[in-house]
Parts: structure tokens; sequence; C-alpha cells
């Protein structure tokens, strides 16, 4: 049986394009929210759920494209669903009560901008897929 994850992306708009909010996990790069689906759950329900637990935003589904991708990680089923939030500063943190409690530091990243190696390898191949239905 294939693991489902669900990642819920929130997009801006800024001059230089759209940019996309992510985060430093204190020990495996830079990021954007993901989680696995609960059983039972749907895909927006654990979109909201995993956005609220990881940076404390709530937040409405928003008319963005939702897509779901066997392609991120071997072996699991990614979704992922555009949330609307309220509008949020340049950086904040958050203490993720998940993950044995790390800090995660957020922030915006400009979607037309190619990541590099701090970003976790499964999330380059997240915001290709993001990239592609918004640039």
């Amino acid at each position: 049986m294939r693991a489902e994850k669900v990642c819920p992306y929130v997009l801006r708009g800024a001059e230089d394009g759209p940019e996309v909010l992510a985060f430093r996990h204190p020990l495996a790069g830079c990021q954007l929210v993901k989680g696995t689906l609960e059983p039972g759950e749907s895909v927006e329900a654990g979109a909201l759920r995993e956005l609220a637990e990881e940076s404390g935003l709530i937040g409405v589904p928003a008319k963005g494209p939702a897509w779901s991708s066997p392609d991120i990680v071997q072996g699991q089923l990614w979704h992922f669903v555009s949330i609307a939030v309220p509008p949020q500063p340049d950086h904040f943190e958050f203490l993720c009560a998940d993950d044995s409690g790390h800090l995660f530091r957020f922030f915006w990243w400009p979607l037309g901008t190619v990541p590099g190696g701090e970003w976790h390898e499964s999330f380059v191949r997240v915001l290709y897929e993001i990239r592609v239905r918004y640039m």
C-alpha cells in the first residue's frame, strides 16, 4: 500500500512574481509544509490540518489547482492543495509540536528562483510541480 502525503501550499503575489511559503527545518533543510494523510481524512482536511500543525496558520482551500503526484518520493502519493491564509510577514517562526518540537523558520520563496543545495531534494521536485502550474 502506497503512503499518502499532503502538501498544502500557500502563495502570495510579489513584484517579481509569485512566492510560496517555505521554512527552514533545523535538521533537514528548506521545505514546504507536508505530512501524512490520516486514514479516512479528505485531502483538503489533511492539508488544512498539516498547515496548522506545522506553521500555526489557519486557512481555507484556495482557487488554485489541486493535484496528486506519484513522482516526488518513490512509494508515496503526494497530494497538493492551494491554501489561502491572511497576509503574513516576510519571516516568522513557529515551534512545531510535531517532529520533536523543532523551531521552523518560515520565509517566502520566489517561484522563479531555482532552488539550491539548501533545499531537501524532494522539495526541489515539489517546487518544480508548483512552478509549472503558476509560472
